[in-house]
């Protein structure tokens, strides 16, 4: 757990035991931790390139890959994507629902449209579920299902997670003299190299898979999407982070005015544009056409969402 989470349940002892009078007797002996001030990074372009490219060069980071693509195309937390079955895809409407029980909070649960990046993630993963179990994904199996080291593999069970491929992808380094990739290290694994590589380290080295989160909300916020259209889509979002998204969101209308001025993108936030690729010659209309199902029975809420969620999309094929 996080400190920010055992402090507040650390809130709710300190209730109890001052309601029965006895918080006095190890008052003294007990201080909050540490909690980050910082609420997140945000991935520059480059580093997202070389995030999602990288993850496509190793089989065995795949499920970081997808679970990564995932979050990027919307939103979701790491427990949200392990809770995730496919009785909440719906194939059809191409959205997907974050239930109650996989979300922090009952104001997380919501409906998220598919933009083209997430819907290529749902097609792979139920391919992988068919070369796995043999036969198409049951209501009740988990987009990401219990399959580590392919060793008895259980459709029923989400998997724990990706820690180690994460950890791996974020952390791997290419050799400055002959450029072979590989883990961090004192020399280059390449026996014909050997050049020193221990002052060597990887730009996204401290990278959370948290950090895909904020940096999507991030995108969102310099697309103009409103409070609520971000709400909609992430869920619940503290007062201080609402705070700060909506300084991202007007920075990012300054940079805009200072651009007709020409004075430059100036300073400020660092990941306005750079966050993003090169604007999808897609229109809009069209991406939400392609979502499918019929607009007479989408909300405009989800309407909004999805146009907001496709201008962040991101997938494999893309032209980067």
């Amino acid at each position: 757990m996080s400190n920010g989470t055992i402090n507040r349940d650390l809130d709710v002892l300190r209730g109890v035991l001052k309601r029965a009078k006895r918080w006095h007797m190890m008052a003294d002996d007990i201080r909050p931790l540490p909690v980050r001030q910082n609420v997140g990074r945000a991935l520059a372009h480059d580093e997202k390139l070389r995030l999602l490219k990288l993850a496509a060069t190793k089989p065995e980071w795949q499920i970081a890959r997808l679970a990564t693509l995932l979050a990027l195309n919307t939103t979701m937390r790491a427990c949200e994507i392990r809770g995730l079955r496919w009785q909440n895809v719906d194939l059809i409407e191409r959205v997907l629902t974050v239930r109650r029980n996989t979300t922090k909070s009952d104001a997380g649960e919501r409906i998220i449209p598919l933009n083209s990046g997430a819907w290529a993630v749902i097609l792979e993963s139920r391919e992988r579920s068919k070369l796995l179990f043999g036969s198409e994904p049951q209501p009740r199996w988990y987009v990401f299902p219990h399959a580590e080291g392919l060793r008895n593999p259980d459709p029923t069970k989400p998997m724990t997670g990706w820690r180690t491929s994460w950890r791996n992808l974020t952390r791997a380094i290419n050799c400055p003299a002959c450029g072979k990739q590989q883990k961090t290290g004192e020399k280059c694994r390449n026996a014909e190299c050997g050049a020193d590589i221990s002052k060597v380290k990887s730009p996204l080295h401290g990278l959370r898979f948290h950090d895909l989160r904020h940096h999507a909300i991030t995108e969102l916020s310099e697309s103009q999407a409103s409070d609520q259209t971000i709400m909609s889509i992430a869920g619940h979002i503290s007062p201080k982070m609402l705070a700060h998204y909506s300084h991202v969101r007007l920075d990012a209308k300054r940079k805009a005015l200072d651009a007709l001025s020409g004075g430059g993108s100036g300073g400020g936030y660092g990941t306005n544009s750079d966050t993003k690729p090169p604007a999808d010659s897609t229109p809009v209309s069209q991406v939400s056409e392609n979502i499918g199902g019929r607009e007479g029975i989408r909300t405009p809420g989800l309407l909004v969402a999805n146009e907001a969620l496709s201008q962040l999309s991101y997938s494999p094929t893309s032209s980067d």
